[in-house]
């Protein structure tokens, strides 16, 4: 499928008698709109004062909106670096304009970044120089409407299908945790909603790996090796694909992979590839009741360097001795979700699955409701340890304990089920 300004797909009524493996209840659209940055906007990642130059592939960003006969969710996705919660907020408010809350409520609003380094700056720390934000406010004002253009058509669109899923692995030739090597979850999860004739409505794939083929080396926009997946699969397959970013912190990337558009090109594909085989032969989901549930907390802050931006304005948001984030668990039939807000290590990602109890797909969300830089273990705030790239992690990172408050979250979270 080939994109143009927006994509949208609405799913077919399916009439069967009641069976155990038939979602009856479950409505679903999707929308997809591109996101590109105008030419001359900063570009995040690598450094500050980069600026794009062109566009090698669209970026884009997507929504599905679910709902059964009692709950309802809207999962955004973005090609960009990492989506801050104020932004959320922003794009809730705006939706409730919109849709009257007495029909959905904004809080059941879901975002995740692809972490895409050939993206727009939304953060605001990659601009001209350290202390000077790189927000375009005018691009910024266009991606709310967007997004929020995105849930309305996919809320207005909503048809009966049903939902299957498969899982697998991948990365072995070239994916690595580069702080620790034997630290690493290279599932790769996948939760497919068809219509009536079995045709692909949307598909969710869930993989753990930076986007960073092209970091430092290009100046044009690109959703890295993801848009090589969101390629093949629309080719493949058909029907809106989505790329939801495992937790990658810790640096899980491309490792002794020549920085090209041709590499990352072809190990998307390769992903895409093994996306399509796995839904050769999938299972169907037993159920499509939609559970849903999120909290609001705070994560101490002892990184002087996140309170001085914030209050130089150049991340804007309110930053002192702790920030407010959000953390969303949910689950359709047997899928279940949840999210990190930040870039997290692999073990945050392995102790997130541990409490998912059901027997479907599992999918953990780096990036999800937030961009709060990284939150890795307390051992790497230890200098004796020597972990790699630890200098470095921990001086992007708000405070030593916001994993161990974040995994002690998400478990009192899963508990409440």
């Amino acid at each position: 499928m080939k994109y143009s300004t927006i994509v949208f797909c609405t799913l077919i009524f399916i009439s069967c008698t009641i069976k155990k493996n038939i979602n009856a209840n479950l409505m679903v659209g999707v929308a997809a709109y591109t996101i590109n940055p105008e030419v001359g906007a900063f570009i995040a990642g690598d450094a500050h004062n980069r600026k794009f130059t062109g566009i090698h592939d669209s970026i884009y960003v997507k929504a599905i909106v679910l709902s059964d006969s009692k709950n309802h969710i809207a999962l955004l996705t973005f090609d960009c670096i990492g989506l801050l919660y104020p932004t959320l907020l922003e794009i809730r408010k705006e939706v409730a304009l919109k849709i009257s809350p007495t029909e959905f409520d904004p809080s059941h609003i879901v975002t995740s970044s692809t972490h895409t380094h050939s993206g727009p700056d939304v953060t605001g720390i990659y601009g001209p120089d350290q202390m000077t934000t790189g927000i375009d406010t005018v691009y910024m004002k266009k991606l709310v409407q967007t997004s929020v253009a995105t849930i309305v058509e996919a809320w207005n669109n909503r048809k009966a299908a049903t939902m299957q899923y498969a899982a697998t692995t991948f990365g072995e030739e070239w994916v690595y945790n580069i702080s620790e090597l034997t630290e690493l979850d290279r599932s790769v999860n996948i939760l497919q909603f068809v219509d009536s004739a079995g045709k692909s409505i949307a598909t969710l794939t869930n993989f753990a790996c930076h986007p960073t083929f092209l970091d430092g080396v290009s100046t044009l926009v690109s959703a890295d090796y993801v848009g090589s997946v969101y390629k093949h699969l629309d080719q493949a397959i058909g029907g809106v694909n989505f790329f939801l970013q495992g937790p990658s912190g810790g640096w899980i990337q491309p490792e002794h992979e020549p920085k090209t558009f041709e590499s990352a090109d072809k190990r998307g594909r390769e992903l895409g590839v093994v996306v399509e085989s796995a839904l050769k032969s999938p299972i169907k989901m037993k159920g499509s009741e939609i559970l849903y549930r999120s909290k609001i907390f705070k994560l101490p802050v002892s990184n002087k360097g996140f309170q001085q931006l914030a209050a130089a304005g150049v991340v804007k948001r309110n930053i002192t001795d702790s920030v407010t984030t959000e953390v969303a668990w949910f689950s359709l039939g047997t899928a279940q979700f949840v999210t990190h807000p930040a870039e997290t290590v692999p073990a945050h990602a392995l102790e997130s699955k541990s409490y998912m109890k059901m027997n479907g797909p599992k999918f953990v969300l780096e990036i999800g409701m937030d961009g709060l830089g990284y939150i890795v273990k307390p051992t790497f705030f230890d200098t004796t340890a020597h972990i790699p790239h630890s200098e470095y992690l921990t001086r992007m990172s708000v405070d030593s304990e916001a994993g161990p408050i974040l995994m002690k979250t998400i478990k009192q979270m899963a508990e409440e089920q």
